[in-house]
């Protein structure tokens, strides 16, 4: 067995913490939420939505401009939307014939915010 793999394991004598069991049983996290949590951050596992999120923080855009900022096809684009409106990240709001996308709400762009300012920190 490495040494890496040896650190994350526990001695043979290890009896565990002496905290509370209540305490540990806080610290689970329920299987739907890890899926949705997952999920979420399976939305910013692409690139390409990534650099959807990030043009959206600066302002509301249409499909069009966001094809444009992209230098992607409607039909890519549209399919990444509809991803991103099924996870709750992006909204849209319709004007005539023309559709909008903006982010949901500021918990997303607080999450897209913080983990830049983790990148550029490491």
């Amino acid at each position: 067995m490495s040494n890496q793999m040896m650190e994350e394991q526990c001695a043979d004598s290890c009896q565990g913490t002496e905290m509370n069991p209540d305490k540990l049983t806080e610290a689970r996290l329920h299987d739907p939420t890890a899926n949705d949590l997952a999920e979420l951050f399976k939305a910013l596992g692409d690139p390409t939505r990534v650099k959807m999120i990030h043009a959206l923080l600066h302002s509301e855009l249409c499909v069009h401009d966001l094809c444009m900022v992209l230098g992607m096809a409607q039909s890519a684009v549209s399919h990444q939307l509809r991803y991103l409106r099924n996870v709750r990240m992006v909204k849209r709001r319709k004007e005539g014939k023309t559709v909008f996308y903006s982010i949901d709400d500021d918990h997303v762009k607080e999450i897209f915010l913080q983990t830049l300012k983790h990148l550029e920190h490491g």
